[in-house]
């Protein structure tokens, strides 16, 4: 049997350095925040029957220097996405006739399937709406966790495991946005409405992975006498801790088949849902319970 909670300072003294690292990467880079958050034109062209290189697109584009930085992402099989500033219609044209007089051919034309604009007003709503919507998600959780273990008050207080989750999902959430500044930074990686959904997708599955660990710990605490809570919960971790590594695992492979095989419109999403479950199944095991015997330890020595 893995003795995980005698070896708790461990794991928390590596979650303390993620957790740090990833605020200061957010605190020094920031997000690189897509259109859908800043406003812009995004134009969709189709090629009708060989796209061209993405390299080949990006040297064309580079050659109308006048409409700043385009963001190129592969769209579809035969297509590409363009996401810039706002651009006027002569800009979106000549936008448009420079990719056709260099990559269209007889046998290969080129249709735009849409260009749409997204102002300041509509970007600006999406980007409060999303900080409300994930707020909201982490105050129904210490609700819906006090609630659930309203039974249990001895050694531990209910509303400490709901506390205990919210760290665990502060954690899970902050080290994946951390890792996202670090990718927007190198690798001009952007975050979207897709990108919100992921964390908000990370969160209720993190809720879900630590309810698996708090819960045994509950169903124990309510049949058995407790002696030693830490041998208590430690117990609790190893009848669910594969359980919870397979259930992860098989998630897993789910979403790296949508990163290598999916739409590069769903990229942010698959990544940070990949990211997101890696960290959730580490604190649900290293964290959430650990927390749990540190705070019933402190409150035995007070």
């Amino acid at each position: 049997m893995l003795n995980i909670i005698a070896k708790r300072n461990i794991f928390f003294t590596i979650s303390s350095i993620m957790v740090a690292l990833s605020a200061a990467a957010l605190i020094i880079f920031g997000l690189k925040p897509s259109i859908d958050f800043t406003g812009g034109s995004q134009m969709a062209v189709i090629f009708t029957t060989v796209r061209p290189e993405l390299s080949a697109i990006q040297s064309t584009l580079s050659t109308v220097p006048e409409v700043g930085s385009i963001l190129v992402q592969p769209s579809g099989e035969k297509g590409y996405s363009l996401k810039l500033r706002f651009i006027t219609e002569d800009e979106h044209q000549k936008i448009l006739s420079k990719i056709k007089s260099v990559h269209e051919t007889a046998d290969n034309k080129v249709i735009e399937e849409r260009i749409q604009t997204i102002g300041p007003a509509v970007s600006s709503t999406l980007k409060k709406r999303s900080i409300m919507a994930i707020f909201a998600v982490a105050l129904t959780v210490i609700l819906y966790v006090a609630y659930s273990f309203r039974n249990v008050s001895h050694p531990v207080q209910s509303w400490k495991f709901g506390i205990s989750t919210i760290i665990s999902l502060i954690h899970n959430v902050g080290i994946t946005v951390g890792i996202f500044a670090i990718l927007g930074r190198f690798y001009d990686v952007q975050v979207d409405i897709p990108f919100v959904v992921a964390l908000l997708t990370i969160l209720g599955y993190s809720v879900n992975d630590n309810i698996v660990v708090l819960d045994r710990i509950r169903e124990n605490l309510i049949r058995r006498k407790v002696n030693d809570f830490a041998l208590l919960a430690n117990n609790a971790l190893n009848e669910t801790l594969w359980r919870s590594l397979n259930t992860s695992f098989t998630i897993l492979l789910v979403f790296i088949a949508l990163l290598v095989y999916g739409d590069e419109s769903i990229f942010t999403f698959s990544l940070a849902l990949i990211l997101g479950i890696i960290i959730s199944a580490y604190s649900s095991v290293f964290l959430a319970a650990p927390l749990l015997v540190a705070w019933e330890k402190w409150d035995r020595s007070k």
